[in-house]
């Protein structure tokens, strides 16, 4: 059983929101991996091609692509497509400049043996405290 399941991590940015895990683990390309109109998963061959990241919590290992990688999360924000939380398994700087553009919560650089992206199912309801790198499992995914 998961459910209550905490992760603690470093605060990356607050406040604290609740919402449905998806978890990408070989993160998402920026260039050509994402409709920045509609938040859509363009990337061949990812596990969630098709799917929306729209009003989801992200749960990536950390960024993948090209330096511009952030400004897709940032005009999916803008169109009003983009996720209302983060969780990285460790922050690099592409995943910083994300946080910081987009404005969005964000927990990560969890403790060596401490996986999100293992620990987390797609579909969970999860808690993101951008304040204290606190992610709690609050319902399991069916």
């Amino acid at each position: 059983m998961r459910k209550g399941l905490v992760l603690q991590g470093r605060g990356a940015k607050g406040p604290a929101v609740e919402g449905y895990a998806l978890v990408c683990p070989n993160s998402i390309l920026g260039w050509n991996g994402l409709d920045a109109r509609t938040g859509e998963i363009i990337e061949e061959g990812h596990v969630h091609k098709g799917e929306r990241i729209t009003g989801k919590i992200l749960v990536m290992p950390c960024s993948r692509g090209s330096i511009a990688w952030s400004d897709y999360f940032d005009d999916c924000r803008r169109n009003g497509v983009g996720p209302i939380g983060f969780v990285f398994t460790k922050m690099d700087s592409k995943c910083g400049t994300a946080v910081f553009v987009t404005q969005i919560p964000c927990a990560a650089d969890f403790p060596e043996g401490v996986d999100p992206c293992n620990l987390i199912r797609d579909g969970d309801y999860i808690r993101v405290d951008g304040d204290t790198g606190r992610v709690e499992i609050l319902e399991e995914a069916e």
